[in-house]
């Protein structure tokens, strides 16, 4: 079976309660349940939490919160991988077989139903380890410059000040927003990113990182422009 498993915790620092504060009309949190259940890629979807405010708003939305998040695995410095990895090996021991697992971020309104089936069939179709939203860089990071202690600008890979932008690789990273990938992967703690991976682009438009206050009212601001445009088609 598949399933989504969405990270939760509580104590969120920067923006207080930030997984269950209202954003456009709903709980931040309910924006990623509706969207991997209208998906219909999965055959459950469940929140990994330990606060049981949070467990109560995902169940309140149709997700379930079947158990509660080790305090180990809860704090300030713990990773997806072992987040995720939790999950499947409760799924495992709870005799459930588990084919693919999408981990979907509670503080991603912009991912879509349509994005996380391109994901399923992409990783099926690939036969990888994982399969991952990425977007596109603005500008050539080959030309990013950095700000010393004096105040002074200096670039970070001088040799490309003469090249034109449009002869540069273009970079990409991640959207932050889910990450399907096999069981095993997630048992094992494959590293995500990596040549087991393969991407799932997204337009930049649909992608914001959401860990300050400016960042939510950015994404606030985008994410109604977007659903103007889409009330108008």
């Amino acid at each position: 079976m598949n399933v989504a498993v969405i990270p939760a915790r509580g104590g969120s620092k920067r923006i207080p309660g930030k997984n269950i504060k209202p954003f456009c009309g709903k709980p931040m949190i309910a924006w990623s349940i509706e969207a991997a259940k209208a998906s219909g890629c999965f055959d459950r979807v469940i929140v990994s939490t330990d606060d049981s405010e949070i467990a109560e708003t995902a169940k309140a939305w149709g997700a379930e919160a079947p158990f509660v998040r080790p305090a180990e695995l809860s704090d300030d410095y713990t990773g997806t991988l072992p987040v995720i990895r939790h999950a499947v090996e409760w799924f495992c021991q709870s005799g459930a077989i588990v084919d693919y697992a999408c981990c979907i971020y509670a503080t991603a309104p912009f991912v879509s139903a349509e994005d996380l089936r391109a994901g399923l069939s992409i990783i099926r179709q690939k036969g990888c380890s994982y399969a991952f939203s990425v977007t596109s860089y603005p500008f050539p990071i080959q030309r990013a410059v950095r700000i010393d202690g004096q105040g002074r600008v200096g670039m970070f890979q001088p040799e490309y000040f003469s090249t034109r932008s449009q002869d540069l690789e273009e970079a990409w990273h991640d959207a932050g927003q889910f990450y399907w990938g096999e069981a095993n992967a997630w048992l094992e703690e494959r590293a995500l990113f990596s040549e087991g991976a393969v991407p799932v682009k997204l337009p930049r438009h649909r992608v914001q990182d959401i860990d300050t206050p400016e960042d939510w009212t950015r994404a606030e601001w985008m994410f109604k422009a977007i659903q103007r445009q889409r009330d108008s088609e």
